[in-house]
């Protein structure tokens, strides 16, 4: 477990005050499926809020301490029923890189490029005084 100084602690605190709580704990405790939606979470968000539901202070500071050491997490605070966790993100290994198959070649355009292609092609009747692609019957002399 990571252990937070008063500064890091309090600066978490501040971070998470506009976090709304991402998994709930409710009346079937700390089950395995909770344990895994809380590693998904934590992974990708680095610190969450986690709600409980019908626990006593004592249970719910138990389960604060059950889920930083299932999860290798740090806690952060524990006020009412809302538990606050932080630990950093774990590194994915990365996967075996292989040959992989070449890919074929599609015609359609990225958003990007067709974006760029539409600002060239504005830019062009800019410069010749055409408008959406029409000459100018009317221009001044």
């Amino acid at each position: 477990m990571p252990e937070l100084t008063s500064v890091q602690r309090h600066a978490l605190r501040a971070r998470a005050h506009t976090l709304h709580p991402v998994v709930t704990i409710a009346g079937n405790g700390l089950g395995a499926g909770v344990i895994a939606e809380l590693e998904r979470s934590i992974q990708a968000h680095e610190l969450i809020k986690v709600r409980i539901q019908g626990a006593e202070r004592a249970r719910r500071a138990a389960l604060l301490a059950e889920v930083c050491e299932a999860l290798e997490a740090a806690p952060v605070q524990h006020i009412g029923n809302i538990l606050i966790i932080w630990r950093p993100r774990k590194e994915k290994p990365e996967a075996k890189k292989t040959a992989a198959a070449p890919r074929k070649m599609t015609t359609a355009k990225s958003a990007a490029t067709f974006a760029a292609t539409a600002r060239r092609a504005a830019r062009a009747r800019a410069v010749t005084g055409q408008k959406h692609g029409k000459a100018r019957h009317n221009q001044p002399r």
